[in-house]
């Protein structure tokens, strides 16, 4: 079975010979940008040997916004055309990737739900996160307003990425969920629309989308804000939601589970086997992960991002454990 048969046989819950492995990282420097950001993902890939490519938007973090500088400001923020830089050069990145490994394996772009590019946009115009919330709760239409056009923007930019660049879905991350942020209801009316806009539109091109709940920081989400969106794969924080790969696959409804890894880091602390175990510790605790969930409807990856700094030697004991079963 070749890695893009056992990915999509994983995503669709049906038989593989060995469970698939991925996961991804941050570049920095150089390698954030242009020929170069392209070039570092494939050379992880192709060194690493992993079943599928995660596609980071690194440099695309915050969405292109106006000044804002109060609430009702955000009223000015507008879609973006098809040629804007912000969406055109992801796509650029994407194809030029799939183009050199899309036949070997699923490649997949990370996209981030509209709350998220509005946080991350904030803070390039000067705004912090205090300021953006206490907007939300002075304007909530201006605010919804920038997430509706910040979620037809994101929406166009996964259709693109299916469509011209040629990946086999996204990874969709939504944010924001934290206890102390919005109420359940709240995040329901403000911020789920937008999510649920962009996940759908991209579910239009490819039934093949993966849902990451980030639990960013180590803060706990209220999950059940996501437990139903429609993505066929989900992953999220197993570590920080104290929930495991075996409790998650029935509280997400039967669907395949990617993850099992702590990948915490704080730029100087690392966390978790996959940074501090032995050889013997991490190939164990791989196959322990794969017997105790069983093969079908399992990826293994991690939490969230790893460091870049890690030994890529590691992440290969791990493709090795998976391979064994």
């Amino acid at each position: 079975m070749d890695k893009r048969t056992r990915v999509l046989a994983a995503m669709n819950k049906e038989k593989v010979d060995h469970v698939p492995v991925g996961f991804w990282f941050h570049f920095g420097g150089e390698e954030a940008s242009g020929d170069a950001c392209v070039r570092a993902h494939l050379k992880y890939y192709r060194e690493t040997d992993l079943d599928f490519v995660k596609i980071m938007c690194d440099g695309y973090f915050p969405f292109p916004l106006p000044q804002v500088r109060c609430s009702a400001d955000w009223k000015k923020v507008e879609p973006l055309a098809k040629d804007h830089p912000f969406i055109k050069e992801q796509v650029d990145r994407a194809k030029a990737i799939v183009n050199e490994i899309g036949k070997e394996r699923c490649v997949f772009y990370n996209v981030f739900a509209p709350f998220s590019s509005l946080r991350f946009g904030a803070e390039a115009v000067g705004l912090d996160d205090k300021t953006v919330m206490a907007h939300v709760r002075q304007d909530r239409t201006a605010v919804m307003h920038a997430l509706d056009a910040i979620a037809w923007s994101n929406a166009l930019l996964a259709e693109l990425l299916i469509t011209e660049a040629g990946c086999d879905g996204v990874y969709y991350c939504v944010q924001s969920g934290e206890y102390d942020r919005f109420l359940a209801e709240e995040y329901k009316a403000v911020v789920a629309p937008s999510d649920l806009y962009v996940l759908e539109h991209a579910n239009r091109f490819s039934e093949n989308n993966i849902m990451h709940m980030c639990g960013w920081a180590g803060a706990r989400n209220r999950l059940e804000l996501w437990k139903d969106y429609p993505a066929k794969v989900m992953n999220w924080a197993v570590y920080v939601e104290g929930m495991g790969l075996e409790e998650g696959r029935g509280y997400f409804g039967n669907k395949t589970s990617l993850g099992g890894f702590e990948t915490h880091w704080d730029g100087k602390v690392q966390e978790g086997i996959i940074y501090n175990g032995t050889k013997q510790e991490l190939q164990d605790y791989t196959r322990e992960l794969i017997l105790d969930h069983g093969k079908r409807g399992l990826m293994l990856g991690g939490d969230c991002t790893i460091d870049a700094r890690i030994d890529r030697e590691r992440i290969r004991w791990i493709v090795e454990a998976a391979r064994s079963l």
